[in-house]
């Protein structure tokens, strides 16, 4: 008597990085035969040349900083002269070390990954994946003869997580050595003496702000009145004024029309005619879904003009079985997105309970200092009437604990639905503001009111107080 056994689903995941290796894990976890393919080690740029080494840069910025701002709470740093003398020694900042730390960090998270997603069953390909056809993808590897073997995987579904790549101006064409991209600054030895950033958004923002409190000198173009365009006003503002105390000159409605390597420099010309020179420049000039040529075209998926795969909620493309999961879709770039898409989009293929993306509940923090963490609706859509609420804004400085840390600037500002109080966004500027907006992520998240909101006990003192406060100012009568 023949018995016939179900066949497991069978997955195909072209991308191993934040996205793609949450569909691998989801996918084990419901039992399926999951293959992941990667050309670069799992992790994808993410863990290797974005998200880890950019956030781990910024950690020992912040370490640097630490140094001189403890002198505003009493400590004081000397050293003595041969004679005995006090005299303040110098705060320096070996980059190569610091580099070399970040990229040995950086492989790590990325060998701890694959290591987890082999413990879970899942089939690693390290080499290039492209689709064929709506059922399969085709792997080419580099062979032990010096050629190129090539693998093919059939599947019953395909994500596709290819992540994405810096842009690159053919008037300002980086060199890896003077003119870079913000994956290439790992390789420098010493810290620029003087870094033009080309580039007000977040990533330019994020690496301005970093290498200003590293040491360097900093000139940050920004072709918009104001950095970080399309974020909370009065956090850019707060900003801003950070940026120019700290010695940065910010060049305002100014755009770059070319960057030229000058040997041991580079020249930046703007639009206008005037000039900027440095040592070195940073590119930051937004990024490319790594999309072409990879098969999508012939198999049916959808790309927008941009290039980018077009996703519903549950991440499933134009082709029922094929999935797009991080910042090759259309959906906002952020690795907890990409992490949250990956998930769904193989519970959805498998038929479990899955809750489709709702982007109004996604928390997104600028990782400079401060740090700016916003969730929910912004103040200029309700000022704009888009959506109908209450806004509350707390400064930071008037919290006890932000008083002992000696912080200067920032604030927590709430947005509350008008008439019945549930918190429908907010805003932190603040050091570590990706920890204070978790709550606020809840409340969104849950609809709680301002009321519940409040009666939550916080620590005291702590800064996560501050949210607390300024739930307690929205109070809704009879709430």
């Amino acid at each position: 008597m023949a018995f016939e056994f179900e066949r497991k689903q069978r997955i195909a995941i072209i991308g191993g990085g934040p996205g793609g290796y949450e569909a691998a894990l989801a996918g084990a976890q419901l039992g399926a035969d999951v293959t992941v393919v990667e050309r670069i080690g799992i992790g994808g740029s993410a863990v290797i040349t974005d998200v880890v080494p950019s956030k781990t840069l910024i950690a020992t910025a912040e370490a640097a900083r630490s140094i001189p701002d403890a002198v505003g709470l009493g400590v004081q740093f000397f050293t003595r002269t041969e004679e005995g003398r006090p005299t303040r020694p110098e705060v320096a900042v070996n980059l190569a070390a610091v580099n070399k730390r970040i990229l040995g960090l950086a492989r790590q998270q990325g060998e701890d990954m694959r290591t987890e997603l082999v413990r879970a069953g899942v089939r690693v390909i390290d080499g290039v994946g492209r689709l064929d056809g709506e059922k399969a993808v085709v792997v080419s590897t580099a062979s032990g003869h010096g050629g190129t073997d090539f693998d093919r995987v059939e599947a019953d579904t395909i994500v596709l997580a290819t992540g994405a790549s810096p842009r690159e101006l053919p008037s300002a064409m980086p060199d890896g050595e003077r003119i870079l991209t913000w994956t290439q600054l790992y390789t420098l030895q010493t810290l620029p003496e003087h870094l033009i950033v080309v580039g007000s958004g977040v990533t330019g923002a994020e690496f301005a702000s970093a290498y200003m409190n590293l040491g360097a000198k900093v000139t940050l173009v920004s072709s918009r009145e104001q950095v970080l365009p399309g974020e909370d006003s009065d956090a850019a503002t707060i900003l801003e004024q950070v940026f120019t105390r700290g010695g940065m000159d910010v060049l305002s409605k100014s755009r770059a029309d070319k960057v030229e390597r000058t040997g041991d420099g580079v020249v930046v010309t703007l639009t206008d005619g005037r000039t900027v020179e440095g040592s070195h420049c940073l590119m930051a000039v937004g990024s490319v879904p790594n999309t072409a040529g990879i098969g999508l075209e012939e198999a049916g998926v959808q790309l927008t003009e941009t290039g980018h795969v077009r996703v519903n909620r549950v991440a499933r493309t134009s082709v029922p079985n094929i999935y797009a999961a991080g910042d090759c879709s259309d959906v906002l770039p952020l690795a907890s997105i990409a992490f949250m898409q990956g998930r769904t989009a193989v519970f959805h293929a498998m038929g479990d309970a899955v809750n489709p993306i709702e982007l109004r509940n996604v928390t997104s923090n600028i990782f400079t200092q401060p740090e700016i963490a916003t969730v929910g609706w912004t103040q200029k859509q309700i000022e704009d009437g888009i959506a109908q609420g209450q806004i509350y804004k707390l400064p930071l400085p008037t919290n006890a604990r932000a008083k002992m840390l000696n912080i200067k600037e920032g604030f927590v500002k709430l947005f509350a639905r008008t008439g019945s109080g549930t918190v429908i966004g907010g805003v932190i500027v603040a050091p570590r503001a990706s920890e204070l907006i978790f709550p606020l992520a809840i409340a969104v998240e849950h609809r709680l009111t301002v009321d519940e909101v409040a009666r939550a006990y916080a620590v005291f003192p702590s800064l996560s107080g501050a949210v607390t406060d300024a739930a307690r100012a929205m109070h809704i009568v009879g709430g």
